[in-house]
């Protein structure tokens, strides 16, 4: 048999969660052998020390093009994933014009064909009045509702709005749950203040629940596919341990499980994001119930800002940080230390968000799925430099962490897109499709 690449001598993360010391066959763009194999290939890869992981797929991130690509773009964006062993994408829909019809849509596709290295999706956000679009705009992932916080035509927080999105179709809705309406009251009451660990204060845990409290009470009236995007609190896990349908997912992000509000002291207006970083309680309680399945996986929320942008005094500067360079690498970091397994995080970064939005053949290393990897090394340490930022916003809340498990080779579709440090921007990924 002859293929176009062969990884030898890797320890492969089987299905199981186990791992098998050997080789692994990709014909074009597809899986075609895992285990002992005596195919020759038109390029062989020496994984010798080397962990081989599924292709993170990250299923929130904000990549700011159309409209705001002074602070990113979908070819920097997708060279910073390739970086961090991300190859796969699930992209917001807050750029601007908003995507929230068809040809907004298509534009995002056709320009993600041109210039994104990793495989890609696109969210349609919810308006109080396109709820046509919302179930025939195609190909989406789910349909995008900020609750809150603020988000102009996006913002959909009154009860009697959001009825109907979730009355209507079946198509899988993910929330920002925050309770704009308490968040405007507290900005009133907290009017004046310059600290930006404030942010934690004025969106609080309370406003976070009584969202999601929301969220579910729809979602079970319709018994709707609800995602409830970036859960950072302690109490809205409590919740959801108690009270979470069969048909509900969540997810955190590896800054709500590794920063907190004691991190405002050195980094600043870095960490304000939406919701906001919370304290060290919240980090322990989150991370309880991702490993007891409460929460189903991980994405970062990946939100870069100018640090011109983050330099405004608080209550100017915008929330967001950039996530998916470090996200793998953080993860295996948080296992390495024995905090959980890596399988746990293959799972928690690959399958299960696969599984979530019915993507096909993705997630898995077996034979027919398509070729979406990362080898990385979990055995050596390196520093989070503000140099190696691939991003085009130029710095990671992480600088300074010393993290192990970054990622060696990133493979998209069978071709090598990073290697060693370096890109290589010849390759482009797919669009990604979504069962019903």
């Amino acid at each position: 048999m002859h293929v176009s690449l062969l990884i030898q001598n890797a320890q492969i993360l089987m299905p199981d969660g186990t791992f098998q010391t050997g080789s692994l066959a990709i014909d074009q763009e597809t899986i075609v052998q895992v285990g002992a194999t005596d195919a020759t290939a038109d390029r062989t890869l020496d994984a010798t020390g080397l962990v081989l992981l599924p292709g993170v797929i990250d299923p929130q991130v904000h990549f700011r093009e159309p409209g705001l690509e002074h602070k990113e773009d979908l070819h920097t964006a997708s060279c910073a994933c390739v970086r961090g062993g991300v190859t796969s994408f699930l992209e917001m829909p807050n750029t601007i014009p908003l995507t929230i019809t068809q040809a907004a849509l298509d534009d995002k596709l056709d320009r993600a064909a041109s210039k994104s290295l990793a495989n890609y999706g696109f969210f349609v956000g919810a308006t109080s009045e396109n709820l046509p679009d919302l179930q025939t705009a195609t190909p989406a992932c789910g349909i995008k509702i900020f609750m809150g916080s603020q988000h102009g035509a996006l913002l959909v927080d009154d009860e009697t709005h959001l009825d109907p999105i979730f009355a209507t179709g079946t198509r899988l809705i993910a929330v920002h749950a925050e309770d704009q309406a308490r968040i405007n009251d507290r900005k009133k009451e907290f009017a004046g203040t310059t600290d930006v660990a404030m942010h934690s204060v004025i969106q609080d845990s309370e406003a976070a629940l009584n969202a999601t409290k929301l969220a579910v009470k729809l979602s079970k009236k319709y018994k709707r596919r609800l995602h409830i995007l970036h859960l950072s609190t302690g109490i809205e896990a409590e919740y959801l341990r108690t009270d979470k349908p069969d048909w509900v997912t969540v997810e955190v992000t590896p800054q709500h499980l590794t920063v907190n509000t004691d991190d405002y002291a050195k980094l600043g207006n870095l960490i304000q994001m939406n919701p906001p970083i919370r304290s060290a309680w919240d980090n322990e309680t989150l991370w309880q119930a991702l490993l007891d399945g409460v929460i189903d996986f991980i994405a970062t929320d990946h939100a870069p800002h100018t640090l011109e942008e983050k330099a405004k005094g608080y209550p100017y500067s915008p929330s967001g940080m950039p996530g998916v360079e470090t996200s793998l690498a953080v993860m295996l970091t948080h296992a390495k230390a024995g905090k959980c397994t890596v399988a746990q995080v293959s799972n928690w970064m690959s399958t299960a968000v696969a599984k979530a939005y019915h993507i096909p053949n993705k997630g898995l290393i077996q034979a027919g799925y398509d070729a979406d990897l990362v080898l990385v090394d979990l055995e050596h340490f390196k520093e989070v430099k503000r140099e190696d930022v691939l991003s085009k916003c130029g710095w990671n809340p992480f600088e300074g962490r010393s993290l192990t498990g970054w990622a060696i080779y990133t493979i998209v579709l069978g071709q090598v897109a990073f290697e060693n440090g370096k890109c290589n921007t010849e390759v482009r990924g797919k669009a990604l499709q979504f069962d019903a």
